[in-house]
């Protein structure tokens, strides 16, 4: 299992709580940013630079990935094509993404946006607090004590 981050969005806490891992699993984890990133020196833990536009760094993680590899995003789209590809996912905020709530998850997702381009000002998430660090590592170690 190799696990590969949607770099860009994802929060420097959850990043470091990946490498930890990575390093504790000995897993290779990379990086996927429309920008250069910096990352521990470590032959587990690479970064990969793609040129800059629309879903190119979501293109290139689908392109890598392999039946039961990890992925972690928040990219609702993204994480819809990685289950169809036989990926797991998994968002910084801790919340597992399945077969099973990706389809109501891309309903919410389409309906949001609908209202956005209405006008309607939603406000975005909350930001990140213990409790959600708490679920992403929780459900981490649970993926990766399977694997």
């Amino acid at each position: 299992m190799k696990i590969y981050v949607d770099a860009d969005a994802c929060p420097t806490v959850i990043k470091d709580i990946l490498y930890r891992a990575a390093e504790r699993k000995q897993l290779e984890l990379i990086l996927i940013a429309n920008q250069p990133l910096r990352v521990p020196p470590s032959r587990f833990i690479s970064a990969r630079t793609v040129s800059s536009g629309f879903d190119v760094a979501d293109d290139e993680i689908v392109r890598l990935l392999e039946a039961g590899d990890l992925v972690i995003t928040a990219d609702i789209p993204l994480a819809a094509e990685i289950i169809e590809k036989g990926g797991q996912v998994l968002s910084p905020r801790g919340e597992l993404f399945t077969k099973e709530n990706i389809r109501g998850r891309l309903n919410i997702r389409d309906f949001m946006d609908t209202m956005r381009a209405s006008g309607v000002q939603s406000g975005g998430p909350p930001p990140l607090n213990q409790r959600d660090r708490m679920q992403f590592a929780n459900h981490l170690d649970r993926i990766l004590a399977r694997a």
